[in-house]
């Protein structure tokens, strides 16, 4: 396995540097193939990527896995002033895997248009220096740290939103966000279709809504900025499906500043969740109130220097249920991972549930094209009782302890040519712990090992 990645990585080295002679060259777009249309954007990008693990830490999966994975994004809008007219394509698709993979919904999502949304843009409406808009079919949303809500960039598909969404913008660059949304479930959700990739639109109704707010006011004190945000998740069964009956609410608060050379950053976010789940998906189960929370606390520093050193110190906390009371797991609704915790794909054993995990960080950059980090993270399970994490190892009795592991992942890019072709690799260890050894539902096939490299064209 780790000859094919090592063999993998380097023919797509040898064929970006092959590449490498037009790197001078503008970049070549869509839009100025068309002639440049008033009016019109449009870009497409295409990724292709190599992933492999040694070890899988998925209780009931093959030891080993590796995957091809490919994305094709489409997108398209037209301004005609007042009126934006906008749509966005995605095909995604994976190769290699078998019914022992991990490979799912976040690897396959053929031919979906994600996007497809008519917008009305209002101008300065609510006083000078402002602007506002209404949107109205299929969007994405990012809002924040992209915690909670954000669309994916490392995961091979995406969190997309049907519904309608109001946007207003102040002289002071603040923001407020308003949104009722059905999100999209995305189909197929058998193993035997992903495996076959088969081409079937998502799902989106009133079985699952989600509503909230979300607003920023930058530099509410000195050069801190705020944010602060209410989601609400509502959750029901349909005649095919059963589910938990989510009725989630969540509120939260983020303050932060901004890296800068020289300069201390810093950043403090909390989210508390309430409302009630049914204790299982059988019909009829009883309800169980929910109250659970997170927080991230992070302190960084960036170095004056032409690599811009940055390295930082994080903590971040989610509770997970425990015996009898309330339900206390807390639900990332929305939220991409991997930001915090690490590469998804086929790995992806941290999230934002049930963990507590302080962590340091160093990026660099030593110049526009190339970037990189290397992360360390120690993790501890909030509850002995409750699944850790996303790895869905789990003793319910406790008896295994709360210490799950070490992880050390990093990554490097490289721009082979400026804004237009870009080189992706990296990796992780999970280093397992006396709960990922001891726990009666873990593999014990040992420490995890990752690996990926991954090339992305834009145009």
């Amino acid at each position: 396995m780790i000859a094919r990645l090592v063999t993998g990585s380097g023919l797509l080295a040898l064929a970006l540097t092959a590449s490498s002679a037009s790197a001078d060259d503008k970049p070549w777009t869509l839009e100025e193939a068309l002639g440049n249309p008033e009016g019109l954007k449009i870009s497409a990008t295409v990724r292709a990527r190599y992933e492999a693990l040694h070890n899988q830490f998925r209780p009931g999966l093959d030891k080993n896995d590796d995957l091809f994975t490919f994305q094709t994004d489409i997108a398209a809008e037209y301004d005609s002033g007042p009126v934006r007219i906008g749509g966005e394509l995605v095909d995604a698709r994976a190769y290699d895997a078998d019914t022992g993979s991990s490979v799912g919904t976040g690897d396959v999502n053929a031919l979906e248009p994600v996007q497809a949304y008519v917008a009305a843009d209002f101008g300065p409406v609510f006083g000078k220096g402002t602007s506002a808009s209404l949107e109205a079919g299929r969007f994405t949303l990012n809002l924040g740290s992209r915690r909670l809500v954000g669309r994916n960039n490392f995961r091979n598909t995406t969190n997309a939103f049907t519904g309608v969404k109001f946007e207003w913008h102040g002289k002071d660059k603040g923001q407020l966000t308003l949104f009722y949304t059905y999100p999209q479930q995305r189909l197929p959700d058998d193993k035997a279709s992903i495996l076959d990739n088969k081409v079937e639109w998502d799902h989106e109704g009133d079985d699952l809504v989600f509503w909230g707010g979300f607003f920023n006011k930058p530099k509410i004190v000195g050069a801190a900025n705020l944010d602060l945000y209410f989601y609400a998740l509502d959750e029901g069964d349909t005649p095919t499906h059963n589910t938990r009956d989510r009725h989630l609410l969540t509120p939260g608060v983020r303050l932060f500043g901004s890296p800068a050379p020289g300069k201390l950053d810093y950043e403090f976010e909390y989210a508390y969740q309430f409302g009630h789940v049914s204790t299982s998906t059988a019909l009829g189960a009883p309800q169980q109130h929910v109250s659970a929370h997170t927080l991230h606390a992070e302190l960084g520093y960036q170095f004056k220097g032409p690599w811009q050193p940055r390295l930082a110190v994080d903590f971040d906390l989610a509770t997970g249920d425990k015996p009898g009371g309330n339900y206390s797991r807390f639900d990332s609704l929305f939220g991409p991972r991997r930001s915090d915790w690490g590469p998804t794909g086929i790995y992806g054993p941290l999230g934002r549930s049930n963990i507590n995990s302080p962590g340091a960080r160093l990026e660099v950059k030593p110049s526009k094209r190339l970037d990189a980090f290397i992360a360390y993270r120690s993790a501890w399970l909030n509850s002995a009782t409750d699944s850790f994490a996303s790895t869905g190892v789990k003793d319910t009795g406790g008896t295994s302890g709360k210490f799950a592991g070490h992880q050390i992942e990093a990554r490097a890019r490289y721009w082979i040519i400026p804004k237009m072709l870009r080189f992706e690799t990296g990796g992780a260890v999970l280093f397992d712990g006396r709960f990922l050894k001891n726990a009666p539902s873990a593999n014990d096939f040992g420490d995890t090992v990752y690996g990926y490299a991954d090339v992305t064209l834009t145009i």
